[in-house]
């Protein structure tokens, strides 16, 4: 394959502080280091996480001047020295961990999820808001020719973590799987990976319109959280005594607390969802009392990703994109607030 030559400048979208103002200029393409990959952007996706990393609404250290972006897939055009595995011309994705150390107890496990001390891409390192971007080999997800890099890029984040997320839950094929959020984004992948994985879904979320969209998803129960007189009590007369675990990807802390009232007994409730400034507070009688496992998911590893792909295009699932141009960054983020 031949490749193009690689510029010395590029354009990329910029914030020099939180919550200033994006800036759409050109600045000067990054030179791979060692081990690392320098990676022509063809399409990224846009995470509600960007909107909150940009905007300053998470606790951990954001350089100041940055460049977004965790959902980057494109085609390899140059290495530094010590790559081994990954060559010019590969189609490879750069997500939400771009770097980790390699040497601590958790990236000797394979666990780079726990690093100590990683690398983020759009918020502690630039990211894929840009024409070329550069990532750690060992953190890149590789990804089939064939593959459409258009609507596999969300994958790299919202995919990966409901498919970890899933896999979190213990629950065994043919089990019920509640998904709280299930008219969304990530909801509407939960759905399909649960569906791939051989769960029975129950979806919840609300609306006519949701109603429909979750059954083209091929949901086995839906209940409408809204128009509910009674909600622990539907589902659990629904599913026969309650999901054997509920996924929450919602962003509203709400869903937590009513999973722990109709989630099955031994069931797990696996958070996902990153309500600003939510705390749980749990009934702790019908915690303990009902043998509930309360958990966290946190995106997925490489080797995550590279199966939720495998499942995503060997099970033909939809994703729902709308492709517009880098410039227009601003615009989806505005979209995002409104809810749209």
């Amino acid at each position: 394959m031949k490749m193009p030559q690689v510029p010395e400048r590029q354009w990329a979208q910029v914030f020099e502080t939180n919550g200033a103002a994006l800036q759409f200029r050109q600045v000067p393409v990054p030179v791979p280091g060692p081990a690392e990959l320098l990676v022509n952007i063809k399409y990224s996706g846009v995470c509600h996480s960007d909107l909150q990393a940009w905007k300053g609404g998470w606790p951990l250290a954001c350089k100041k001047r940055l460049i977004g972006g965790h959902e980057g897939v494109g085609i390899v055009v140059a290495t530094g020295e010590g790559v081994k595995e990954i060559g010019v011309g590969d189609h490879v994705g750069i997500q939400w961990i771009n770097s980790i150390c390699g040497s601590c107890v958790s990236c000797i496990s394979g666990d780079q999820r726990s690093c100590t001390n990683p690398q983020f891409s759009g918020y502690t390192k630039d990211g894929t808001f840009q024409e070329y971007a550069v990532c750690k080999e060992s953190c890149a997800v590789r990804i089939p020719r064939e593959a459409p890099l258009d609507t596999i890029a969300p994958i790299l984040c919202a995919g990966v973590t409901v498919y970890r997320a899933l896999k979190e839950t213990g629950a065994q094929p043919g089990q019920i799987i509640a998904i709280a959020g299930a008219g969304g984004g990530l909801g509407t992948l939960a759905c399909q990976y649960a569906k791939a994985l051989g769960f029975r879904v129950l979806a919840l979320s609300s609306g006519d319109g949701k109603r429909r969209h979750c059954a083209n998803l091929g949901v086995d129960y839906f209940v409408d959280y809204k128009t509910s007189k009674n909600l622990p009590h539907e589902i659990q007369g629904l599913t026969d005594g309650g999901p054997h675990a509920v996924v929450v990807v919602s962003s509203d802390d709400r869903p937590i607390h009513q999973a722990i009232e109709y989630v099955r007994a031994r069931g797990t409730i696996v958070l996902v969802g990153l309500p600003p400034g939510a705390v749980i507070r749990a009934d702790l009688f019908s915690v303990i009392f009902r043998m509930i496992t309360i958990k966290g998911s946190y995106v997925g590893t490489r080797e995550d990703t590279e199966e939720a792909l495998e499942f995503f295009v060997r099970n033909d699932m939809a994703m729902h994109c709308q492709i517009m141009e880098l410039e227009q960054l601003p615009q989806v983020y505005d979209l995002m607030e409104q809810g749209k």
